[in-house]
């Protein structure tokens, strides 16, 4: 597969390096210098512009990797795609289902895969968590609780991700939809959302923290929290069936090792028979969210976390927007 990628900043650069025995052909960069430096360092030495147009439609180029900011995601994803190109774009995709329409369209019409870098999936903790659930050692699913924070950073108002004009909305867009996209792959679709976003510390006009209380047509609770106040990293799901119980904390660095805890539930109930998984190491996510890529664009495997996955945790996140902001700093 001949890749490019789009967009060289953190996110491009580890695309880049999870590529495998694939060849990056070309990458671009409005900041021409992020491009070149990526190019030096990969030993493909691809191409490097800071024009993403002259790369899209390049013959030499079947899968292209979107990494930028969220104000291009979509429209450079469409281009790809009209130009004949599979695509894998990162989350939250576009800065609103409107401007994901038309890129599924698209997609549909040209036959092409647009997979959506929902990476989390990937992890070994909630990849090992949904084969155990999927096996039925949980029993029927009641409910999941979600967190997932990070402290931010001084200066973080004045990031990209404070402007809503380049991010689209707050923390609830940004870390949020990991956490709406995970509940959505044990719970499937939720159709009614409550809930409610605000702006608790940073002086910026996007949220810091969003709420969701998110149920399904069964009655399935899913209870998410994302903060950019969090002040230590943190990262914990759990789902909780009626005969056991899943819990995954930590995505490595910062966040602390990974860990999956299995709770199995007695007939006689008392203290659960508990097994625990540990992943140190590495993030293999990047890697295997791309060899699953490819494995779609083979036709080997049904998609996961694509375009549509994309559009219903956009939808979600907009149904909160609409509810009445909190702002205590005020």
């Amino acid at each position: 597969m001949r890749v490019a990628i789009i967009g060289c900043g953190l996110i491009g650069q580890k695309r880049a390096r999870a590529l495998g025995g694939h060849r990056l052909v070309a990458v671009a960069d409005k900041q021409i210098l992020l491009a070149r430096k990526l190019s030096e360092a990969h030993k493909d030495h691809p191409s490097a512009g800071d024009d993403w147009r002259s790369v899209v439609g390049r013959d030499d180029v079947d899968l292209v990797i979107v990494a930028t900011t969220n104000d291009a995601l979509a429209a450079i994803s469409l281009a790809a795609v009209e130009a004949g190109k599979h695509v894998l774009v990162e989350k939250p995709a576009a800065r609103s289902s409107a401007e994901l329409e038309p890129v599924a369209r698209a997609a549909e019409a040209k036959g092409v895969v647009v997979k959506v870098g929902f990476n989390h999936r990937f992890h070994p903790a909630p990849w090992k968590a949904k084969e155990l659930f999927d096996s039925g050692e949980l029993g029927p699913l009641m409910f999941i609780r979600g967190r997932y924070g990070h402290g931010g950073r001084v200066g973080y108002e004045k990031e990209w991700r404070a402007d809503p004009a380049i991010a689209g909305g707050g923390e609830m867009l940004d870390q949020g939809v990991h956490l709406i996209d995970l509940a959505r792959w044990f719970a499937g679709d939720f159709v009614h959302v409550a809930g409610q976003v605000g702006t608790f510390f940073w002086d910026m006009p996007v949220e810091d923290n969003g709420f969701a209380l998110l149920t399904t047509e069964a009655g399935q609770v899913a209870f998410l929290h994302a903060s950019c106040s969090e002040w230590k990293n943190l990262f914990c799901l759990e789902i909780y069936g009626r005969t056991g119980k899943l819990q995954i904390d930590g995505l490595g660095g910062s966040y602390g090792v990974e860990r999956l805890s299995f709770y199995k539930m007695l007939p006689q109930m008392g203290p659960p028979p508990t097994t625990i998984w540990e992943f140190p190491g590495e993030d293999i996510s990047w890697r295997a969210e791309f060899d699953h890529t490819i494995a779609c664009i083979e036709g080997k495997t049904r998609c996961i976390g694509d375009v549509q996955d994309a559009l219903a945790s956009l939808r979600i996140v907009e149904k909160l927007y609409a509810m009445p902001k909190l702002n205590p700093r005020k």
